[in-house]
């Protein structure tokens, strides 16, 4: 009788399962198929091909997929590279808390390159891939001006804190808040625009907002002080830095594929103005699957016109890791991390940089998403990457800044799913 297992059965999102097929016919062909569907009800799947091993099993761990959605060994390659049936959606968990994405495995003989209904599978069984911990406290936040959602590890604590930002979509997006309150963090998920009542576009960067969200997250009585931790990607790299630069509370900043310059938006803070470099909108182009690639609408900041509009990471008083994706097509992100950190003592900073990798750089088990659709865009947007390297990227670059953050901040606590 054919099985097939994922152990364990339920887990968190960012850890490693085995997936393990029994009972083959040794040397046998056989698909392994995943797939899951997203809350939306959009339907993402990976597929491999494999040949059973002389006692008739199939680990991916130990064998490599002869082909499919990925080739060679890879662990993980049945989750790490879920694609949409629907070009340009992005795989994003909206409710963290309430339930995990179920992804289910089935084992069909021989070669098969769509899977009708009809057809029996040799064997199947169901995943659980949660974003939040068992114990973990989700509270929304929607104090003074400052709204998200805080995420909160079981127990008395105190926690070491952390501010987590996204980029210029806006909105609140929560899942990578979860999985760091599941190893042991307090995170405060921080919308800044496009939320509730917050304004529905970005104006500006009003840095007293972010301000006003690192001393409601200090004063609560979970976190331990007397400094939090920021992690921002693209917009929300951007914001990471300037909120290092100005507020001696944040010691510890994760910029992933920001910038170093303000872009778009002024930042203001008190009596501070910070001008913006207007975008080159009229550089984009579009891709031979028609959507856009910003890449080229930033313009040089080494120009000298554009030196006022430089966040000044002279003064940040922290440490701050760049994370790098060499293939990201939607800002020079190197360009950026190499002119920031040209102006910050050596010892203060350092950069992880990844070939092959992306823009949306996540935490493992997020597969690539190198093209999307995002608000406001009147088309899906390139965000770069390559499937396999970027995966990689993830998966080592999660770990640098779990360590980092617990360096910086001090331990966090441990827990198991």
């Amino acid at each position: 009788m054919v099985e097939v297992t994922v152990t364990p059965q339920s887990s968190l999102a960012d850890r490693p399962v085995q997936v393990l097929v029994r009972g083959l016919s040794p040397s046998q062909l056989v698909t392994i198929w995943a797939w899951l569907k997203d809350e939306q009800g959009e339907r993402f799947q990976a597929r491999g091909f494999f040949r059973a091993d002389g006692t008739g099993e199939v680990d991916p761990g130990r064998h490599a997929a002869l082909g499919g959605s990925y080739t060679g060994l890879c662990p993980m390659g049945l989750f790490w590279f879920l694609q949409p049936d629907t070009l340009f959606r992005r795989l994003v968990k909206r409710d963290v808390a309430g339930s995990p994405f179920l992804v289910h495995l089935e084992v069909f003989d021989g070669l098969r390159l769509e899977v009708t209904p009809q057809e029996r599978p040799l064997a199947t069984c169901e995943a659980e891939r949660w974003y939040v911990g068992p114990g973990v406290q989700r509270v929304p936040i929607k104090e003074g001006r400052v709204r998200g959602a805080l995420f909160l590890p079981p127990g008395p604590g105190p926690f070491p804190g952390v501010i987590d930002l996204f980029g210029g979509a806006g909105g609140l997006i929560e899942f990578r808040a979860g999985l760091l309150a599941s190893r042991g963090f307090a995170v405060l998920a921080l919308a800044f625009f496009a939320y509730d009542d917050l304004p529905r576009t970005l104006s500006q960067l009003d840095l007293q907002y972010f301000e006003e969200a690192t001393e409601l997250l200090l004063q609560h009585p979970k976190v331990r002080g007397p400094g939090l931790g920021v992690v921002g990607v693209s917009k929300g790299a951007e914001v990471a830095l300037s909120m290092a630069s100005f507020l001696p509370q944040v010691v510890a900043t994760v910029w992933i594929n920001g910038t170093a310059f303000l872009h778009g938006n002024p930042l203001v803070y008190k009596d501070l103005h910070i001008p913006p470099i207007p975008y080159c909108t009229e550089r984009l182009l579009f891709t031979d699957l028609g959507a856009i690639d910003n890449s080229a609408i930033f313009a040089d900041p080494r120009d000298p016109t554009y030196s006022s509009s430089a966040i000044p990471v002279e003064k940040i008083q922290g440490k701050v890791l760049f994370v790098v994706g060499e293939d990201d097509r939607s800002f020079n992100s190197k360009l950026f991390a190499e002119l920031a950190m040209a102006r910050m003592p050596p010892k203060s900073c350092r950069v992880l940089s990844y070939p092959g990798a992306g823009h949306l750089i996540e935490p493992p088990g997020s597969p690539l998403c190198s093209i999307s659709g995002m608000r406001g865009s009147p088309r899906p947007v390139a965000w770069g990457g390559q499937a396999q390297p970027h995966a990689k990227a993830q998966e080592h670059s999660w770990q640098e800044i779990l360590q980092f953050l617990e360096l910086h901040l001090g331990p966090a606590a441990t827990m198991k799913l």
